[in-house]
Order: C-alpha cells, then structure tokens, then sequence
C-alpha cells in the first residue's frame, strides 16, 4: 500500500462534538464547485497497500528466495528451525487454521514490548476514557446525526449478541458488502466480538467472487447495503452450505424471504439477550488469533485471504497514532471522512481503528463521494487528516487546472507566483528536514492571499496530515498540491502488514519516498543489486498471521526467518527514507536480457505528455520496448465504464497544441496527426534520458478507449493488471513485434505503428 499526509501546524481549537459545518461555510467559501468530480476514482480506489493486489506470491519466480526455506509443519513437510517447529499453540510465527494461535513478534523494550491487547479491550479502554465523545457521524437528508463512544460499544454488543442468536459459530466469518456506513462499523466490530470473522467484499465483486470469498471464509452471515447487493447473494445462497441469515442495512426489503431481516429486525434479535453468552466468548479472546480476513483482489488467481489477529489491529494502531502523532480526544478530537472501500486494510485502519485509539470521530460520506459530493462533505465536515488514492488527488489537480485556466489574468498571475513560491520555500524545507526556521515574507504573503483560501476550498484548512497511497502517485501532482502548501505524505504497506510499514512525516519526508519505518518493525532489503535495489521485507507485529486454509501461499510470503515479502522492488537512500521502485513480477526482462522496471517509465511518459491517462510498457521476452498509451477521458459516473468524450482538461491541452479533437475515437490509432506528433515528441523527450539503448520506448499506440476496473484492466486500487492488458489488446502487441526495427534516437524517430 502507498498511503500521504498535510503539514502538521496547530490544528483548530475546536474540538467537533456536533454538526461540524453549516451552510454559511460554503457560501462564504464561494467554491462549490472548486472541488474535482471524483467519478473515475471508483469506490474501489482505497488505501491499501501497495502490493497486496499481487502480494507476496510474486517471489515464486525467484528461486534465490527458496534458498534454505523449510516447510512449516502446517504444510505436513519437514519443520522450520528453533522454536517456530515446536507443536504448541502460539509458538510459531503463523498459522493457515481459522482457530490458530500465533507467536506475536514482541521485543523487549519500546513498541515492540507493548502488552498486547484484544478488540474489545482497545476499545473498552477508549470507551472509559472518551465514552462522551462523539464516535460515528451520519447524514440524514440534510442533518448530520452523531453516536457517542457509549453508543457505540453498546450498539456492537447488542449486534454480537445478535449474530449469535442467528447461529455464528466461532472462527466463521460475517461478510459485509455495502458502502461505508454506521451499519458496516457495528456489524465488523460485532462479528468480532461475537468470536467470529469481520470479512469485507468489494462492492463491485460479481455474484461468483462474492461466493467464493463466502465460501472461503465459511460464512453465517452476509451483511448487505441495499437491493442491488441483495440480489448477488440470492442468486449464489444455494450455493454457500454454512449461510445461515442475510442482513440489508439500507432501506425497505422489496420482498420478505426465510432468514432475510432488516438492520432494525436484525437488532432487535440480541436487544433484549443476556450478556452472559458473550462475555463468555469476550473472556476467551486471546490477541494472537485471528478476528479479520482481509481478502485480497485476486489479480494473480482467486483471492487469499489475509488473516489479521487482534493485535495487528490494535497494535498497529498504537504505534501508528503514535507516530502521526494522533492527538487524544481530550485534548482535541481527530476528525476523519469516510469514503475508501472498507473491504481494504487501509481504510479499516484509517477509518476504524486510528480513530478508536485516540477517540476521534469518523464522518461517513455519502455513498456517490466518489462521483462528486465528496467535495461538500469535506468542506462540511472539514476533517483534521485524509486519505486520498493518487486518482482522487489526480482529479483535484485536473479540476483546479481547469478552474484556474478560466480566471483572470490578474488572478492567474498571482495564483502562479505563489505556487513558485510554496514549492521552492517547501523544497528547501525538505532539503532542511523541516527545519526552516523562518519562513520568508513572500510566502507568508502567499499563504494569506492563495494557500489559506485554496485550503478552504477543499475543506483541508484544519487538516494536517494528508495521505496518499495504494498506487504510484506522480511526481508531477506531489509537486502540485506542495506548491500549494499542502504536502501530501506517502504511506506504503500491505494488507499483510496490517496496513502501513513505513510513513512519511512533516519532520522526515522526501519527495517520492514512502518515508521510514514505523516504530517497532524493520525493513530488510532483499538479494540487492549493485544500486542497492532488491525486495523490500517486513519484519513487526503487524505481519499478518498467514492466508487462510494456503499454507503453500504462506509460505511463499513468509520466509524461514518469517519476514514478510512484499513482491515490491526498492532501496533506501542514506537517511533510510525507503523508495519504491517497482514489482518483481512487473519486471520486464528483454530478449537480450536487461532487466527493466516499467513504473519509472510508464510515469515519466505521463509526466512529459498530460494527455495520457494510462501508460504501459510492452518488452518481456521481446527484442525492444513498445507501449500502450490511454486518452484522458470523461467516465460513466453509474457504471465507471470510460467514455469517448475528453476531459475538460485533455480538451484544453488539445486546443493548446492547436488539435480540434474533444474524442477519444478522434485521437486514437494516430487519426489526429498534431496530438500524434506532441506524443511522439513526448516519447523522444522520455528517450533521451533512458539509461541505455534497451530502455527506449521504439513503438508505442493510442487505444481506443482508457484502462478501467469494469472492464478489468485495473484493480480495485486503480493498479493496472498486466496480464489482462496483455490478453485483451494481444493483437494491437504482436502488430508492434512484425518487423525488427532499428532503435529510435532523437534524430530518427520511428513510427508508432
């Protein structure tokens, strides 16, 4: 996961224990429309981690990391070394049994000698500490609705007591598949205390992947939004032997069926039960089992489920908070938005557990967040940290572009030098490790007149830590919002380390690193080369417990020293700021050899032509390198599907290159000559700072339509899936490889096609 994050000043004094915003906020702003439509970062665009989506099993093709790898006595092989080979339960590092125990990494001093704790302990504790507080906030028409701490807790054991009622058994899993909500926390905190698993399903999952993560996981219970969701658990049900009850959270049933129950039918169900039952199964919690699966996408085969143990969550959420230096509610409460799919480890931790640790309060968004309105809700809300995927970052920029083209001269003018001057003063705060000690008069001119009104405008004037994550974030748009004075700070982690590893911080932040390791956990550099570039492992006990009922798959992410491989490529730099620099299975390996990472030149391409939307690069087993290039384009804000029509911005940047185009379908397969030569020049530019003649881009072709997550080029984190990129456009690849060609230089650029 790449997570990111605003400069820490003083937050607000103003501790949020009702409606945060009103409508005078927005008029006053006079920016309702300031804010990009966020339609294309689809709802499945979350935080998560950078590599969960391919995970770890990336490392079965480097045979180097079997070297000496025993099998874990789970696997009926031979044992693991030392005390991982003792037949007792809670000794070794991890377990593929859904009533497994594991060894928890603790250390003896520091974080990693914090006592463990359970859900329910982490959250009684912050119940007596800030069980006044306001826990949950909600929308109802036009109100906003709030649940105190109190509420909270009781409400989740009353859902416990009532997933009992309906036959959850011990260690199976509760699916919920819906948009963020009240209904959603309350079920998944539940579903744990009830000794059961909190299981996410992607909203956008077909029928199919919805059975199998339900079979998968054995599930009792299926919690679901609405009647869209209904109706793919209905048509799978025959097909799941331990479903025992379905639950829709929003609104009317449109037809009743056996065991099907509203939220309030189903809350009634364990309201007025005694609490004996489940104090019983509370008291046999243990921390070192598992209450979470985390089911990833399944890009490289049917998804693995992530087994989470109480404390990953709550230990991961101590060191964290510590480390973002989350403030207490006492002192003055977190406000946070959500709106990421709650079926991603990132939006869990971000969403559910950080904000229970330090008693802050979550905000939920409204379920189109990502086709517009997340705009108002932030401006309402006006929460003090978020998290945006690169995508919704990307649509901010793309929006605020298009609003500052059409201002004044004057206006434009003075918009321009203060984003001269927020990036060179922000540049040289880096160079100083956030050590300026003064800042000079033009930017406390330029802060006054632009950045405290573009914050504003965003809704991030008390927001000091803005996250970015889950996918590459350009450097083009990192040095946007820092010239606006809004540093976005990148997080990197996976679901299988229970979210972040490492964290950029106001004090400890580089451009385009994912920051250092967060406290009480290391990183190894893996069978490194002579750049010191090799795979980035995980060590701390926010290392997950193994995948569920796949010890083969464990063990492929698990080494015999139980770090966790993470399948990513990457170095640290001389200060230990870690950089991502690509995935081994992404790794293109010529015809002639050479070892390419195609991210750093897929990004550099969109960085030198802000026309294209998708780039990938073509080359494995091939004698040169070509690549297919997407058009920025409008989406279908109902089904996410792109259209033929160009942004406003792509529009803007044809008309500047002196094209008419405002198609897709008039740009593609080099139709329009003028953005068929910007292009070309774009890919010389990219050419001549290529390291060697392998590394230059010899053909390339505009697709007819953009990359998307319904039609599958892309994963729920909007990360682009290789292997179905290469199936689906095989024809447009093999017209790249009829003919060997020479290799382009500057001078003698070849065709496209």
């Amino acid at each position: 996961m790449h997570l990111t994050a605003c400069e820490p000043t003083s937050m607000s004094t103003a501790v949020v224990t009702e409606h945060p915003g009103d409508a005078s906020l927005l008029q006053s702003c006079g920016t309702a429309d300031s804010l990009a439509s966020l339609e294309d970062a689809t709802a499945e665009s979350t935080a998560n981690e950078s590599s969960e989506e391919d995970s770890a099993c990336a490392r079965e093709e480097q045979s180097t990391a079997k070297v000496e790898h025993s099998i874990h006595p789970e696997s009926g092989a031979t044992a693991r070394p030392n005390s991982l080979s003792l037949p007792v339960k809670g000794t070794e590092l991890w377990t593929t049994k859904r009533d497994g125990e594991v060894k928890l990494r603790m250390g003896e001093s520091g974080p990693e000698a914090k006592p463990p704790l359970t859900v329910n302990q982490m959250f009684t504790s912050t119940v007596q500490r800030f069980g006044n507080y306001n826990a949950l906030g909600w929308k109802e028409g036009e109100q906003w609705k709030t649940m105190t701490y109190n509420e909270y807790y009781k409400t989740c054991r009353i859902a416990a007591k009532s997933f009992l009622k309906l036959g959850l058994e011990k260690y199976h899993g509760v699916g919920i598949l819906g948009f963020n909500s009240v209904e959603w926390f309350i079920a998944d905190i539940g579903a744990i205390l009830a000794g059961g698993f909190a299981v996410g399903i992607y909203t956008t999952n077909s029928p199919e992947a919805c059975q199998y993560v339900a079979e998968n996981c054995q599930a009792n219970i299926l919690v679901v939004e609405n009647h869209k969701q209904l109706q793919k658990i209905l048509q799978i049900q025959d097909k799941l032997p331990h479903l025992k009850a379905i639950i829709q959270y929003k609104d009317e049933l449109k037809e009743k069926k056996p065991n099907l129950y509203t939220w309030a039918e189903f809350m009634d169900l364990g309201r007025d039960e005694p609490d004996a039952q489940l104090d019983d199964i509370i008291s046999s919690q243990k921390p070192n089992q598992c209450c979470t699966l985390i089911y990833t996408s399944g890009t490289t085969g049917q998804p693995k489920g992530v087994m989470l143990s109480h404390d990953n969550l709550t230990w991961t959420a101590f060191v964290t908070g510590q480390d973002v230096s989350l403030t207490d509610a006492d002192k003055l409460q977190e406000v946070i938005v959500s709106y990421l799919p709650l079926s991603h480890i990132a939006a869990q931790m971000i969403d559910i557990w950080l904000p229970m640790k330090a008693g802050g309060v979550t905000y939920f968004a409204e379920p189109d967040a990502l086709k517009g309105s997340l705009a108002n809700t932030l401006r309402e809300i006006r929460p003090t940290a978020f998290m945006g995927v690169p995508r919704v970052w990307e649509k901010m920029q793309e929006k605020m572009k298009s609003i500052g083209a059409k201002s004044s001269t004057v206006r434009r003018k003075v918009a321009s030098w203060a984003k001269d001057v927020g990036l060179q003063t922000n540049l040289n705060k880096l160079e100083l490790n956030g050590n300026l000690s003064r800042k000079p008069l033009n930017y406390r001119l330029a802060k006054r007149l632009v950045f405290r009104k573009v914050r504003k405008a965003l809704g991030l004037d008390r927001c000091t830590r803005c996250y970015t994550g889950a996918a590459p974030i350009t450097k083009d748009t990192l040095e946007f919002f820092l010239s606006l004075d809004i540093p976005l700070f990148e997080l990197y982690g996976m679901s299988e380390s229970s979210g972040p590893h490492t964290i950029s911080l106001p004090d400890a932040f580089r451009l385009a690193s994912c920051g250092k390791v967060i406290p009480g956990c290391k990183t190894k550099i893996f069978s490194s080369d002579d750049h010191g570039i090799g795979e980035i492992c995980f060590w701390g006990r926010h290392v997950f417990m193994g995948y569920l009922n796949m010890p083969d798959k464990t063990e492929e992410a698990l080494d015999a020293d139980g770090w966790l491989h993470s399948g990513d490529l990457g170095k640290h730099d001389q200060d230990d700021f870690l950089f991502i620099t690509g995935r081994i299975k992404e790794l293109i390996i010529t015809a002639g050899g050479e070892n390419i990472p195609p991210v750093p030149i897929e990004d550099a391409v969109k960085e030198a032509i802000p026309l294209i939307s998708n780039a990938m690069l073509i080359g494995d087993k091939r004698k040169f390198l070509s690549m297919l290039l997407t058009i920025k384009c409008q989406v279908n804000t109902e089904t996410g599907a792109p259209e033929d029509e160009l942004t406003p911005e792509a529009v803007e940047l044809c008309r500047n290159l002196g094209s008419t185009s405002t198609r897709v379908s008039e740009i593609s397969g080099g139709r329009d000559r003028v953005v068929h030569a910007a292009i070309q020049e774009g890919i010389n530019r990219v050419n001549e700072k290529a390291t060697s003649n392998a590394q230059r881009i010899q053909k390339w072709t505009v697709l007819e339509k953009d990359f998307s997550i319904p039609g599958g080029e892309l994963g729920p984190t909007m990360k682009l899936i290789r292997p179905v990129v290469m199936k689906v456009y095989k024809d447009q690849i093999e017209n790249f490889y009829k003919e060997v060609l020479t290799p382009t230089t500057p001078d003698n650029p070849l065709p496209s096609k």
